[in-house]
């Protein structure tokens, strides 16, 4: 479902990247496959260094599908950057992605707490955000980064996942399929 980033992935994703309805929502944007190629250069050289933790998400037949990215790293926290190309929306790859990006950020590399800023006018994303069981609201319980986002303009909501929510849920569900097991 991921794999670290390399530069074969380039012209699939530059493609996918491109779609009217993906384009506006992506962090990082390029306007060409050779600036797509610097980006990801830039990326993977930026996760050697440990300034963030980029993936690329794959679907079932190991093809490149989107990505997924912790930035902005500062004392185990981050902010997760995610996107999947058009035709994969509501298809069922988002939820799984992440999971197993927050297991690898949580339960491999240390990471403590994972915010999401999303634009209040992008629903695609709100929507996915909510339904995850781990996600809480953080423009209150996290207000210095909150009123960060929102520096220049108040146009985001703020949402955390803490290591310790994450392990909750994760361990709630294991026990529950134990329970349906026995």
């Amino acid at each position: 479902m991921l794999k670290k980033r390399d530069l074969h992935e380039v012209p699939v994703l530059f493609e996918l990247m491109s779609h009217p309805e993906v384009f506006p929502f992506v962090r990082h944007k390029a306007y060409s496959t050779d600036e797509f190629y610097f980006l990801t250069k830039q990326t993977m050289e930026a996760e050697e260094q440990g300034e963030l933790i980029s993936r690329t998400i794959l679907d079932e037949w190991q093809q490149p599908i989107g990505t997924i990215n912790l930035f902005d790293i500062q004392d185990n926290k981050g902010f997760l950057a995610t996107w999947i190309g058009q035709p994969f929306f509501g298809k069922g790859y988002n939820r799984p992605a992440k999971d197993a990006f927050f297991e690898e950020l949580f339960f491999q590399l240390g990471i403590e707490a994972i915010y999401m800023k999303i634009r209040r006018t992008n629903p695609r994303s709100m929507k996915a955000a909510l339904k995850l069981p781990y996600v809480a609201l953080a423009n209150t319980t996290y207000p210095e980064v909150y009123e960060h986002i929102n520096e220049k303009e108040n146009v985001y909501d703020l949402f955390a996942i803490t290591r310790d929510q994450y392990m909750f849920h994760y361990y709630r569900e294991e026990d529950s399929e134990e329970v349906l097991e026995a």
